[in-house]
């Protein structure tokens, strides 16, 4: 059965042990997901991390690295998750209900959540959270997807948020991994610098682009979890020396595999590799203010002189499908499916040159592997599919470290990853509205800015798939970013590791809760 957000694959180099013995009886989690062996307490998780940066913060609000998101997750509670089957389940929020419009949200708060420093979870707590990311001049990655709140109030354990115009998929807005719900302080605000939090395990120690150390919070609401004793979590850059941690031993779990050299994991013995497929999209972004990226013609040429298929088959050695220049995934609700798919095609690279009244183009493309995986390596293959279509690319290889403060969003050509949102209307309203501040490529459109607003508040689901069908078209086919490729989540881990049935595809690391959901075998 095709699963909503994606599916799984794990590769290994032996068949398991025992598998027909858990025939006999179905095994859950508390949670009611289906395990695939009976959980066992203790043991220290080792799970090496491919990105962050010594520029990281403990500010909900800065978030923009899988180092931080991790220990997002780890060590944080949220309202509301989503689920390994892609669906919105309960957290700290145990129950909802909107008005008739979806304009005004009630939230009823779990009762009796207690936080790592001992505080109790209150409903002023949810405020002062959401709180922090929401004013005019707020620059919080999530004060795009929070921009549409009017009030939020508490009244005792029921928080109630009246929103400016009606989001039937708001509840989902408020799992977030930027949206965690933290104490609040005496002056009804948040300390943005906190290591509290009311997650699975306690932060012990954090040094930002390094590593971060946790144990078990013994006080944690979901009865019998986590099930790890403790967490160790650190930062590798490199690819090959994130795998060798791997293979020796110094590491249970890596968060991405080389997709150049995973072959060698699948017949490493004691190796597992999972791969997992979802929304996760790489790009390119183009600051669509500058020239000569400001002309859309110039943009187009350059989409078309991108070859696809064959970054999908090198770059991810097959490990996904190729993207379309828009964020929406082919199993999100209101995918594009008529949609033309852009392919290399030198024709229609010299007609746009033409309409852009160019002869010849040169641009540089500033790019490092903290982008993506093998993202130098796809800015290569991309110089010369753009020759051969009478393009000029410079690549120029940037340090990684540093990369997300110092490059994207700073030069006029980069490379970027998304892990894509749960809707249509977070992904866009987080990185294509015009003014927030992850709209990477500083694109503007008037009429899918209206879409946009329309879409969000519509209840009628084939006028909702139309205006979305309409967003994705423009942004494929006006937008700042080229997006060749969807690749799906490879990681791998250990055979002493063991994980319920089904992995989330939301994000990687099993929407970074392996701490919280797997265990020792």
């Amino acid at each position: 059965m095709k699963r909503p957000y994606g599916h799984m694959n794990v590769r290994r180099r032996t068949v398991l042990k025992g598998t027909a013995a858990l025939g006999a009886a179905a095994l859950v989690t508390p949670w009611g997901t289906p395990l695939r062996a009976q959980p066992t307490q203790g043991g220290t998780l080792r799970v090496a991390i491919s990105t962050g940066g010594t520029t990281d913060s403990l500010d909900p609000g800065s978030w923009d690295s899988e180092f931080m998101n991790f220990q997002a997750h780890t060590r944080n509670g949220y309202l509301t998750e989503i689920g390994a089957d892609g669906s919105l389940v309960p957290e700290l929020a145990e129950s909802w209900e909107a008005s008739a419009d979806a304009s005004v949200w009630t939230f009823r708060i779990r009762e009796g959540v207690q936080f790592h420093s001992g505080h109790v979870l209150t409903g002023e707590d949810v405020v002062a959270s959401i709180n922090h990311h929401r004013g005019a001049d707020n620059t919080s990655a999530a004060a795009p997807i929070v921009a549409d709140i009017a009030d939020i109030t508490a009244d005792g354990m029921t928080v109630t948020v009246t929103l400016s115009a009606g989001n039937a998929d708001f509840p989902f807005v408020m799992s977030d991994y930027h949206l965690p719900i933290l104490p609040a302080q005496a002056d009804g605000t948040i300390d943005p610098a906190t290591t509290d939090g009311c997650g699975p395990f306690v932060m012990n120690n954090i040094e930002f682009g390094v590593r971060a150390d946790y144990t078990r919070h013994d006080g944690y609401w979901k009865p019998g979890l986590p099930y790890f004793d403790a967490v160790e979590q650190v930062l590798i850059f490199d690819n090959a020396a994130r795998q060798n941690a791997l293979i020796s031993g110094e590491v249970d779990y890596i968060d991405s595999a080389d997709l150049n050299t995973v072959h060698l994991l699948e017949r490493a013995p004691g190796i597992n590799v999972l791969s997992i497929t979802g929304t996760q999209h790489y790009g390119l972004p183009m600051d669509t203010r500058a020239a000569p990226f400001s002309d859309v013609n110039v943009r187009q040429a350059l989409k078309y002189a991108i070859n696809r298929e064959q970054l999908v088959d090198t770059i991810l050695n097959g490990y996904g499908s190729v993207g379309n220049d828009h964020p929406i995934g082919p199993g999100q609700r209101y995918f594009n499916a008529e949609l033309e798919q852009k392919t290399f095609d030198p024709d229609r690279v010299a007609f746009h040159l033409r309409e852009a009244g160019l002869s010849e183009l040169t641009v540089d493309l500033n790019i490092a592997d903290a982008a993506f995986a093998g993202a130098v390596d796809a800015a290569v293959l991309y110089a010369e599919s753009a020759a051969a279509a009478g393009v000029t690319i410079n690549v120029v290889r940037e340090p990684n470290d540093g990369y997300w403060s110092n490059v994207w969003m700073q030069k006029p050509f980069v490379g970027t990853y998304w892990g894509g949102r749960p809707t249509e209307d977070w992904m866009f309203a987080t990185a294509y509205a015009e003014g927030v501040p992850w709209n990477e490529s500083y694109w503007s459109n008037e009429r899918f800015n209206a879409l946009l607003v329309s879409a969000r508040s519509e209840l009628d689901e084939d006028i909702r798939r139309e205006q979305y069908f309409e967003m994705q078209e423009i942004v494929a086919n006006e937008g700042g970013t080229i997006i060749p490729m969807f690749a799906a989540y490879v990681g791998a881990y250990s055979d002493a590791l063991a994980h319920p049935e089904q992995v989330a595809s939301n994000w990687r690391n099993d929407g970074h809760r392996i701490g919280e959901r797997w265990w020792f075998a």
